[in-house]
């Protein structure tokens, strides 16, 4: 990048093409915050994305790459990319996940009947396994020597002392692992990387594609917008020290219990 973003922030975000991703992107890229740094934009199809593609051609500082997370290759990848166009980002933030899949390919169980072992896989695949694998592949590409900031959204449903309703037993289970890794992760780099901050992240329940068909019996005044989730969290990663290493908060900044 000819040695122009060595003072400027970098931020990767990981589901940038829709959602609560594509609202962090175009918060980062056009919110006051966001306006002198360079955001990195992953998904699957990232190159393709319509919205992604009108950012760009608005001239602002964005870097398009597709990689499916849940190929260690194409992590592997996604590091060989970053270090080749001279980009370590100072945040990454993982917004993938998985709840369902329609018409009918994947639903949240509702009883023991329903948990099968694809299912249970699939789920697991993104929302547990992916996160820290994107973590082993990124954070030697991170600078070891500046305050950063490593990511991943989570949600409340995951916790366990929080259950009290039951169902969803690949989404919950799943949450509740990718948050051990996270956790897991946290304690060690606090001994090895001691300027990283890592980051467990409740949305809360945001209208998009995710929760489209669970909205039903959610408040009007507890559904928010992406760009309203994308606000919240983008100020708590902003604004993260390493005394919120390893914390597992809600949009609102208040801990959620493991």
């Amino acid at each position: 990048m000819n040695g122009q973003i060595d003072t400027s922030p970098i931020r990767l975000i990981v589901g940038a093409s829709a959602g609560i991703g594509l609202a962090m992107t175009r918060h980062w890229l056009t919110g006051d915050t966001g306006s002198s740094g360079y955001v990195v934009a992953v998904s699957r199809h990232a190159t393709g994305s319509p919205e992604l593609i009108a950012l760009q051609q608005q001239g602002l500082p964005l870097v398009c790459l597709d990689v499916d997370i849940t190929h260690p290759s194409q992590l592997e990848d996604l590091a060989g990319q970053l270090k080749a166009r001279e980009l370590s980002p100072q945040v990454v933030v993982n917004c993938a996940g998985l709840l369902h899949q329609q018409p009918d390919e994947l639903l949240p169980e509702k009883k023991l009947e329903e948990v099968n072992l694809e299912s249970l896989q699939n789920v697991f695949t993104l929302n547990a396994f992916a996160p820290i694998l994107l973590a082993k592949a990124l954070l030697p590409v991170m600078p070891k020597n500046q305050h950063t900031v490593f990511a991943s959204l989570s949600a409340r449903v995951g916790s366990v002392s929080d259950n009290h309703l039951g169902g969803w037993y690949s989404y919950r289970a799943s949450k509740a692992a990718q948050n051990q890794l996270m956790r897991t992760l946290a304690i060690e780099t606090r001994r090895r990387r001691p300027q990283l901050c890592v980051l467990s992240l409740h949305p809360g329940t945001t209208d998009t594609a995710l929760s489209k068909p669970f909205q039903r019996n959610v408040p009007a005044d507890k559904l928010f917008s992406a760009e309203y989730a994308a606000e919240k969290l983008a100020w708590i990663i902003d604004n993260a020290t390493q005394e919120d290493h390893g914390r597992f908060i809600a949009w609102d900044g208040q801990d959620i219990p493991w």
